[in-house]
């Protein structure tokens, strides 16, 4: 039941990165980019409440120190149930930064002499917005770190599923956000690029989607695996030495090999599809995948089936012998 709630979630979180896109081709001033989002549209509502009025003003003053305000927030409320580790300290950091951020959000005027035109100040909020986000997730990986240092085996599983649901979350967010983004990209620079022969890019457009889907293939996939490890986790949480915690190992593997299979075949197909039709296309893409990670992760649940295999084999053997 708790997959089937997952699936739905991702499917939902497709959706909602598809409608971003949508929504920065309607309002683009107000969805320059994913790593902006949500702190552009944070700074603009402000920035709209602080015009509206002296009283609009102060409102939007106490909303801004308010919001930024909220890590330092947590980390009293962390101090009043437990002792403070280290990492805490990064909440005090993330309400200065948050301090920075929205307020050149609220006033993009200030990007300008440094960043000029639009498509600089663009550029420049997606790395504000990932500044923010890079103290946030680091903060949760050394929370999580410690975690798993004073974690028993129930809680270690229990960390993994949630880790491995977090990195469902990332993989339908590069297939369906990421990597559409790009595709949309790609084809407004194909369109503004051939002026006057849009009657010739059937073929360009086509490989485009090509390239789209031989890029997001790897991260669907990925979701599937992550789908079976979820589905081994559960099995080795009621018995790790069931048939269907042996089963379970034995599939994850196969989707594994299988899965590493077709990205590194869909590579190919695609590059030696483009040298086919290289005459027929206003624009390449050749791309050469090394899936070294995908080699050891895929070596790596071989070896970790086997032992799976190998302690049931035992554990027979020992009941038999009792």
């Amino acid at each position: 039941m708790k997959h089937k709630k997952l699936c739905v979630f991702l499917a939902c979180e497709a959706v909602l990165c598809i409608l971003l896109h949508s929504a920065r081709e309607i309002l683009p001033r107000a969805f320059t980019a994913v790593m902006a989002f949500p702190f552009e549209q944070i700074g603009l509502g402000l920035r709209a409440l602080s015009l509206s009025g002296d009283t609009g003003n102060i409102i939007s003053i106490v909303l801004y120190t308010t919001l930024c305000l909220i890590p330092v927030g947590i980390l009293y409320s962390l101090k009043r149930v437990r002792r403070l580790y280290p990492e805490d300290a990064l909440l005090a950091v993330l309400s200065i930064v948050l301090f920075a951020v929205v307020y050149m959000m609220i006033n993009p005027g200030l990007l300008g002499p440094y960043f000029g035109d639009a498509a600089g100040q663009s550029v420049t909020k997606a790395v504000l917005g990932g500044m923010v986000y890079s103290v946030l997730i680091g903060y949760a990986v050394l929370r999580i770190l410690r975690l798993f240092f004073h974690a028993d085996t129930g809680r270690l599983q229990k960390y993994l599923e949630i880790l491995l649901c977090a990195l469902n979350a990332l993989f339908v967010y590069l297939a369906f956000g990421a990597y559409f983004s790009s595709l949309m990209d790609s084809f407004d620079a194909l369109r503004s690029r051939n002026t006057g022969n849009e009657q010739s890019l059937g073929m360009s457009y086509l490989f485009l989607v090509l390239q789209y889907v031989v890029n997001a293939l790897p991260y669907i996939l990925d979701v599937l695996v992550v789908f079976a490890a979820l589905e081994l986790l559960d099995e080795l949480s009621a018995d790790r030495y069931s048939e269907a915690a042996v089963n379970a190992s034995e599939k994850l593997s196969r989707l594994c090999g299988m899965a590493l299979a077709v990205i590194v075949i869909s590579n190919i197909g695609f590059n030696l599809l483009q040298l086919v039709f290289i005459k027929m296309l206003a624009v390449m893409n050749g791309s050469v995948q090394i899936p070294l990670i995908s080699v050891a992760f895929t070596l790596a649940v071989l070896l970790l089936a086997q032992y799976i295999k190998e302690n049931k084999q035992l554990k027979d053997d020992n009941d038999m012998f009792i």
